[in-house]
């Protein structure tokens, strides 16, 4: 069996995950005592249901958190998959998304609540095979997110290959971060700029510099030595992310560049399935379609 443990703070968008996993075909399962976690793998295991486990596990259960590290290594023993997604933001973040659906935290008054609860979950964050730091992610990001790492699984990986601007902070679900601030920028080329977005004269623009073909190539090349290792090591997903400063046009110009190559020559077998996301760029095309 395939078991994911979602956990982390309240607030940071647990149930928008488990939500996002029922409609992958998990088997989900919110606020499962630890200890009872073998037994519903044992019955999960001889039905005829789906054959990968969501679990919610949080702080209320905080008398059976102890038992997690033994319970994991018992599955892990028995030949099961686990792995643990731990989701958090800062504590500014959880109060306001508190404040705003005007839910009561789980633990009491806030912001004292956060650091009640941190504490608790202290030693299931130390166990995690990736964290998430939602803080600067949409619902609707999350379950892209959450898409974009667990729709596929036996032993094809995910490949998200992402573009961002540095000036708008590191996307926390990456997990290689590349810096293209080095190439020049078409926004100062003044008949560029005129422009405005992002097009064909722009990517041509970054893609004809000889360092952006040298950094497609290392990028290319590290990408084909870790995909099969990641295969090998159990994980499905991979994100890739490329940094400009504002994550509209060298960025863009590169991630669009970098798939086209994976597309046409994969990285590893299975062929990974590919996905792009253009962070920043989607974003400020979202807020101008909201001003029109």
């Amino acid at each position: 069996m395939e078991l994911l443990v979602v956990t982390g703070l309240s607030g940071a968008g647990k149930s928008t995950c488990l939500r996002a996993l029922e409609d992958l075909g998990y088997y989900c399962v919110d606020n499962l005592p630890v200890p009872m976690l073998p037994a519903l793998v044992e019955i999960k295991a001889t039905d005829h249901g789906p054959r990968r486990l969501a679990i919610g596990v949080d702080a209320r259960a905080n008398e059976h958190l102890y038992a997690f590290a033994s319970v994991r290594e018992q599955l892990l023993a028995a030949g099961h998959t686990i792995e643990v997604l731990f989701l958090e933001a800062p504590d500014a973040v959880v109060v306001r998304r508190f404040s705003e659906t005007r839910r009561r935290h789980p633990m009491g008054e806030l912001p004292k609540a956060i650091q009640v609860e941190r504490e608790r979950l202290r030693e299931l964050r130390a166990l995690a095979d990736s964290v998430v730091d939602t803080e600067n992610l949409s619902s609707r990001q999350l379950r892209q997110l959450v898409r974009d790492r667990y729709a596929t699984h036996g032993g094809v990986l995910h490949l998200v290959l992402m573009s961002f601007g540095f000036k708008n902070g590191l996307p926390s679900e990456a997990d290689l971060v590349f810096d293209a601030r080095f190439l020049q920028n078409p926004f100062d080329v003044p008949e560029l700029r005129a422009q405005g977005g992002f097009d064909g004269a722009v990517r041509d623009f970054v893609l004809k510099q000889d360092d952006a073909k040298e950094l497609l190539d290392r990028i290319e090349s590290w990408l084909r030595f870790q995909a099969p290792r990641t295969i090998r090591e159990g994980r499905s997903y991979l994100t890739v992310a490329l940094g400009c400063t504002g994550g509209q046009h060298r960025s863009v110009a590169l991630t669009e560049a970098l798939h086209e190559r994976l597309r046409a020559d994969p990285v590893a077998g299975p062929a990974p399935v590919l996905a792009v996301r253009h962070r920043d760029l989607e974003q400020a095309l979202a807020d101008t379609a909201r001003l029109a």
